[in-house]
């Protein structure tokens, strides 16, 4: 199901955000008072009252990828926190540099613990991915806009049943055009990831004339030429 705490705008979020972090940073400088209060063993007992987070279904850990020629390609990706609450994702997401902030060559990755955002992981490698490639002129007036819907997608659960075949999603800052894609975990079921594509499309208010592919990951590490052959299109 969709988490519809998640369909505020990204106003209202950042500024409850803002409201949260004030609001702890001064219970931090202003402790309060009274004692709490301790359980027969002698452990604090929180007031489940006096701070809830909103779970997601699902847990979930953002990487970053450096391309520094002198490190191995695993030696560059750097895991930056794990997160399956809507406020430590908001959390997370005002506190890093905007994807179109990052210099050519660095990757944001954000898959469902335990998958690694790479091909050869076990939930990977059988599956592919919905691309959509930018231009240079995209990068200022969409790729943050674009990226931000695309994570508000996945920890949202935005893609109803399907939303299960999600591993994560990948945005690639490169100086020819900067790339988003969705991967899935099973490029042959075709009913998930037409879903996944349409529903990604609609949300990222793509024009119905744009076309977008689903290429499987097989295919693009085989691939000889410059561009994979599409499974699906939407």
């Amino acid at each position: 199901q969709s988490n519809p705490l998640l369909c505020f705008t990204l106003q209202n979020c950042e500024s409850d955000n803002q409201k949260m972090a004030t609001a702890e940073s001064e219970s931090s400088l202003n402790p309060p008072n009274s004692e709490a209060k301790k359980s027969e063993t002698g452990q604090e007992v929180v007031n489940p009252e006096d701070y809830i987070k909103h779970p997601l279904q699902n847990r979930w850990a953002l990487w970053f990828f450096k391309n520094d020629k002198t490190k191995t390609w695993q030696a560059n990706l750097r895991l930056i926190s794990k997160f399956d609450t809507v406020e430590d994702f908001w959390a997370l997401y005002n506190h890093i540099q905007l994807s179109s902030n990052l210099i050519s060559g660095c990757d944001y990755s954000l898959f469902k613990d335990g998958i690694e955002p790479m091909w050869e992981d076990e939930r990977n490698k059988r599956g592919g991915r919905w691309l959509i490639t930018l231009s240079k002129q995209q990068r200022r007036a969409d790729l943050d806009r674009f990226w931000l819907e695309t994570l508000l997608c996945l920890v949202g659960e935005a893609f109803d049943d399907h939303s299960d075949d999600v591993c994560g999603a990948v945005v690639n800052i490169r100086t020819k055009g900067d790339k988003l894609a969705i991967w899935t975990t099973d490029y042959e079921n075709k009913d998930a990831i037409t879903h996944i594509g349409q529903v990604w499309k609609e949300r990222l208010g793509v024009p119905h004339k744009v076309i977008i592919g689903y290429q499987s990951h097989a295919d693009t590490a085989t691939k000889s030429g410059s561009t994979t052959k599409n499974k699906f299109v939407v």
